[in-house]
């Protein structure tokens, strides 16, 4: 693993953009009150504030893990593609949601009994995720 050849102001718009899609992705106007009610927590509560400095903090390490990573396959899989670019960057990130992301979740949503539309839920927001990070990380050079 050749770290010296991540972007990492790169990275860190990842970081960020990760943070704003998943605000919009997770909105009350958008899927969050499906979301919510669908993970079997009753229709008018609120998510606990009692951790939200650990559940912040580990959300952006997770966002910056994911996004150096990503960097790291970008830069791997780019020469077998023609070279790192937003469309190497974008085909990385959605082989990389495919074959890991998306099967996960859905091994996972299906044996918690949350369903499809909930693995829909979260794996889209995933897959958002993964594409903006390999086109930033592919284009951005």
């Amino acid at each position: 693993m050749d770290f010296s050849n991540i972007n990492w102001l790169a990275v860190l718009v990842c970081v960020v953009v990760s943070m704003v899609s998943g605000s919009i992705w997770y909105n009350p106007k958008t899927f969050f009150p499906i979301w919510w009610k669908g993970i079997g927590k009753p229709e008018g509560s609120q998510p606990g504030m009692e951790n939200m400095g650990m559940t912040w903090g580990l959300t952006v390490l997770s966002s910056f893990v994911q996004a150096v990573f990503m960097a790291l396959m970008v830069n791997a899989l780019g020469p077998v593609m023609g070279g790192p670019s937003l469309v190497t960057g974008l085909t990385t990130g959605f082989l990389l949601w495919l074959g890991f992301v998306a099967p996960t979740y859905l091994v996972n949503k299906l044996f918690a009994g949350h369903g499809l539309k909930i693995w829909a839920i979260e794996v889209g927001n995933h897959l958002i995720n993964f594409l903006l990070f390999g086109a930033i990380l592919g284009a951005w050079r």
